[in-house]
């Protein structure tokens, strides 16, 4: 069965606004039960079952669509699949993910922690016009709902960064919702910001999941609620939680800065950055489970591993 019942929280959480087309708000790609090929379907509100989506095997093509609710729409007649029979996958299948950096109070003040050198460049960034933005992953270095997450095998820092993720089609319009999480090997970053792209790009780095909820069924863009758990040996470790409010910039500031001098022709996701880090040298280990929570979308889970890429 799905390891969606943990990680998918259906239909809504707390705080969310029904679709102006009754009940179309999110969407999910899942494996084929008989062939494991991707298919893309609607979770209507209310409802634990799937409708595919007869066309689209494309999420990206789906949410390239003028009116992708009223694709959805058309398809509500058609057959259901049970959600906890289905193996959820990434809700990506060809964009690139992109991340911005030190958008919350909390994030800068933990670039502090990692490297006093750093310090001031990353204070600046907080301030600055120019928002820090930096190439996360490609959809093959992207796990699922219920999918591992890697740590690093030469690092000794690392934490999980729960992230709102906005789904912006090639137009650079906000069509969607998910939830994203941004691995960071923190003591890469914090011997020198160089080193960046080694603490946060490598396989099975990012975390998204488990759906994407339309802009239609979301909450108010500053009360977007975000909750984090670390589980270690079945207990809860650490819990955190933000808003949105808290947020320095706008999503529509963050979108048309990504979008200068560059195209995406299947669209992308961009991770908003994280208000939640934990404290100190907490480090994940292997065998941790990860949970996001976000308000309008659910939750994604993902168990924690370090070594084997085949993994």
């Amino acid at each position: 069965g799905s390891a969606g019942l943990r990680c998918f929280d259906p239909p809504l959480t707390r705080g969310s606004r029904r679709g102006r087309k009754g009940e179309i708000m999110q969407f999910v790609r899942f494996a084929d039960r008989g062939t494991g090929e991707p298919v893309v379907g609607v979770l209507p509100q209310g409802h634990e079952v799937v409708l595919p989506l007869v066309g689209f095997r494309s999420l990206a093509l789906l949410l390239e669509e003028p009116d992708p609710e009223g694709v959805a729409a058309a398809s509500l007649s058609g057959a259901t699949l049970p959600l906890a029979e289905l193996r959820l996958l990434a809700p990506i299948d060809r964009q690139e993910v992109w991340a911005a950096g030190v958008t919350y109070e909390r994030s800068q003040s933990a670039r502090r922690e990692e490297s006093d050198s750093a310090a001031s460049f990353y204070d600046r960034v907080y301030t600055a016009e120019r928002p820090e933005l930096f190439f996360k992953a490609t959809p093959h270095r992207v796990s699922g709902p219920g999918e591992p997450l890697r740590i690093r095998s030469d690092a000794r820092w690392n934490v999980p960064e729960p992230e709102l993720a906005l789904v912006v089609s090639s137009a650079g319009v906000i069509v969607g919702f998910t939830i994203g999480n941004d691995m960071s090997s923190r003591d890469i970053e914090g011997e020198n910001p160089l080193y960046l792209p080694q603490a946060k790009v490598y396989d099975r780095c990012c975390g998204l999941g488990p759906c994407v909820t339309l802009p239609s069924a979301m909450p108010a863009a500053a009360e977007i609620g975000i909750q984090l758990a670390i589980h270690r040996g079945g207990e809860a470790i650490y819990r955190g939680e933000t808003s949105t409010a808290r947020l320095a910039r706008s999503f529509d500031e963050l979108v048309s800065w990504l979008f200068r001098d560059q195209r995406f022709p299947d669209g992308v996701i961009l991770l908003t950055g994280t208000g939640i880090v934990p404290e100190g040298d907490f480090s994940l280990l292997p065998g941790d489970v990860v949970e996001i929570s976000i308000d309008g979308i659910g939750t994604l889970e993902n168990p924690i591993v370090q070594g084997d890429l085949t993994l």
